[in-house]
């Protein structure tokens, strides 16, 4: 029993030596992503999601406007912008899609920081203990493409949001969504309690909720697969 038990121990600690070593090289090549992977990969034109809309219906989504990449300056609401702050910014990517009713649109956006995984575990844990997430004054902003069924998606009209702060990647990802009419919404709700079973808020029962969650559910994947990361369940905003 000693030697299955001296065994077993010796090959946790060799597959903990060698997960250590992978995960600083997806974290460190995830910091690349947004030069190296194209945008296609990263914002398909197209994303189609079974059974993630309200009542497991489907949903279609169609790129309809790719934002410049650029700095964050302007992305964010001023406390959300300094609630992600210790982390930095290098580059922030942003995209919005319609869906295929047209009658929603959500903007899905990518912060690429500076920090290291210590301060990114940081953040995350003060995201999560203090349900930043949940909070309307922490909404990040639309990217309202001009000429595009975007247009009037503006700050009023944000009706759903998803704010993730990655900690295997040097990544926050974020979506927001809204009506394509540019009707303004007063009871923004967060995606995460919008796609609760029974929610009634407007966004649960329009699917902009499900909408933000399901593009930024997309974009994560997409990150830790180009960072040779394993695709994973989202890390939840808790």
């Amino acid at each position: 029993m000693g030697l299955i038990g001296g065994a077993a121990a010796g090959s946790w600690l060799a597959n903990s030596s060698d997960a250590r070593p992978a995960a600083e090289a997806a974290f460190t090549k995830g910091r690349d992503v947004w030069h190296n992977a194209p945008v296609d990969t990263l914002f398909p034109r197209t994303l189609n999601s079974l059974g993630t809309g309200p009542g497991g219906a489907d949903r279609h989504w169609t790129r309809i406007a790719v934002a410049p990449d650029n700095g964050c300056a302007g992305a964010f609401d001023p406390l959300l912008a300094k609630a992600l702050s210790p982390v930095g910014c290098a580059r922030l990517l942003r995209a919005t899609y319609a869906d295929a009713t047209r009658t929603g649109v959500v903007t899905v956006g990518a912060q690429i920081t500076t920090a290291d995984r210590t301060a990114m575990q940081a953040l995350h844990t003060r995201f999560s203990t203090e349900k930043l997430t949940t909070r309307t004054d922490l909404m990040p902003r639309p990217y309202p493409a001009q000429g595009t069924l975007a247009a009037g998606f503006g700050t009023a009209q944000r009706a759903s949001w998803s704010v993730r702060v990655l900690t295997d990647l040097p990544v926050v990802v974020y979506a927001v969504s809204g009506f394509a009419d540019g009707r303004a919404v007063a009871d923004p709700q967060d995606a995460e309690a919008a796609t609760r079973p029974g929610a009634t808020s407007t966004p649960a029962q329009s699917g902009l909720g499900h909408g933000a969650k399901d593009l930024a559910d997309h974009l994560e994947a997409a990150f830790r697969k180009a960072s040779a990361g394993t695709p994973r369940a989202t890390e939840a905003t808790k």
